[in-house]
């Protein structure tokens, strides 16, 4: 599993830095969350830099299956509609979901097919995606299948929004279509918009069958399947052998956070009980508290008591304001918070790679002009 980080500014990008935006490859496929202005140059950057630098390592566009937007401000979302277009001018021809949070008023006024209320802010995501649609981004149009998804997502409730423009009330969150070993969840976060963050969980499994090891002792394919599924197994002779010999070391299950904008301690952050990294905003520095609660963005020492709440492994600062210089300062006060915790951190750059191996180590790849370095 390894997440791509394509933005890492706040608001408005700035010399260095480029509003949000992120992939995440993972054995089924590859997950796009957030988009924002100028999204589809950044993805094809980054491309080019592993063709260079990282040869055989790959995102192909074919393997994007679903996008997953945290909420509707514009730096997370202006890049979704120019990408898409892009991709049916490439003949792409595999389907896609488009999922994100809705609030419950509009909610309930799509399903009944009446107008968004006014109430709902400028943001909402309901009001881009029928603008978009709009606009040509219908199955239709492209040449390929779209599936737009919206839930309110404390109350687990999802709908999706045809080329027609009318909504239908569906049993759960759709998965990307294919997807068998990894899944994705939205986790409630707090921002002035609907908003969550989006998990990436990974299967573990057993570890490999030694089947070298079978072929010496000439099992029956019969005994085989028998040790392959987990069952201890007694030849004529009396011999028994134990299933756990024959196999590889155990894959743990592995998940991703990603958060979107939002204030620290998100409910749908610190409800889960661990995950292997957080990747949290960190617009403000401690010393503007007052305006990170204000707008409900967060700090790095809240950011750090939120991977704390969540018993995150390793923690990656991100969205950072414009006014931001030096990436250290952020780092060093999300360190004290954490003081002797067995929690590690980092601070992201544009063109940044956070790996997850098979055998869950974490490594932070820094991009620079010449490649990653950890």
């Amino acid at each position: 599993m390894e997440l791509h980080i394509l933005g890492t500014s706040s608001a408005r990008p700035t010399g260095s830095r480029q509003v949000s935006g992120s992939l995440v490859q993972c054995e089924d496929g590859i997950m796009v969350i957030d988009a924002g202005e100028g999204f589809q140059t950044r993805y094809a950057m980054q491309r080019k830099r592993l063709k260079l630098y990282d040869k055989g390592n790959t995102l192909r566009a074919s393997r994007v299956h679903v996008i997953c937007l945290t909420h509707g401000h514009l730096d997370h979302t202006w890049g979704v509609l120019p990408w898409m277009h892009t991709m049916a001018l490439d003949k792409r021809q595999q389907p896609i979901l488009v999922v994100g949070p809705t609030s419950p008023d509009v909610f309930d006024a799509l399903l009944k097919n009446e107008e968004i209320p006014d109430s709902a802010p400028n943001a909402e995501l309901a009001r881009q995606i029928k603008s978009w649609q709009e606009l040509g981004a219908t199955s239709e149009s492209l040449g390929y299948s779209v599936r737009w998804v919206l839930g309110d997502v404390l109350a687990d409730r999802w709908l999706e929004m045809g080329d027609d423009g009318k909504s239908i009330l569906l049993d759960s969150m759709p998965q990307p279509d294919g997807w068998k070993k990894n899944r994705i969840q939205p986790l409630a976060t707090l921002h002035s918009v609907p908003s969550c963050a989006w998990m990436l969980e990974a299967k573990g499994d057993a570890g490999k069958f030694n089947r070298m090891k079978a072929a010496e002792l000439k099992l029956t394919d019969q005994q085989k399947a028998q040790l392959s599924s987990g069952n201890n197994l007694q030849l004529e002779d009396g011999t028994v052998l134990n299933a756990s010999d024959f196999r590889g070391q155990e894959r743990p299950a592995t998940r991703m956070v990603i958060s979107g904008d939002t204030s620290e301690m998100a409910k749908g952050l610190t409800s889960i009980s661990q995950t292997d990294v957080l990747v949290h905003e960190s617009t403000f520095l401690d010393e503007a508290q007052q305006w990170a609660d204000e707008f409900l963005h967060s700090t790095s020492t809240g950011a750090a008591r939120t991977a704390l709440a969540c018993n995150a492994r390793h923690l990656v600062l991100t969205h950072f304001s414009a006014r931001l210089k030096d990436a250290e300062i952020p780092l060093s006060e999300a360190k004290d918070v954490f003081g002797s915790a067995d929690v590690s951190v980092s601070a992201a750059t544009d063109g940044d790679r956070i790996n997850i191996s098979e055998n869950g180590d974490i490594s932070h790849l820094v991009w620079a002009d010449d490649g990653w370095s950890s």
